[in-house]
């Protein structure tokens, strides 16, 4: 991941993500075009995912053990249901 990727706000790299989608989508775009901006569609995700799941990595609860020591563990994973 470059200085840059890690430097632009996620929500502003999802916006231009959605945007290339909605490019990509209309049809519009000449095949070289649509190639670059495929291109830039994959940096993206891929950057927004490892983001993601290093925020994930790093959302820890704090809970008392048996003995009433405080500990570290990992958030539980939600099902569907939320």
């Amino acid at each position: 991941m470059t200085k840059k990727e890690t430097k632009e706000p996620f929500e502003k790299s999802l916006s231009r993500l959605e945007a290339v989608v909605l490019d990509l989508e209309s049809g519009e775009k000449g095949l070289e075009e649509s190639l670059n901006l495929f291109e830039e569609g994959v940096g993206l995700a891929k950057n927004l995912t490892h983001r993601l799941e290093e925020v994930k990595r790093k959302v820890e609860v704090v809970t008392k053990d048996a003995q009433g020591q405080l500990k570290l563990r990992p958030l539980k994973e939600e099902g569907p249901e939320g």
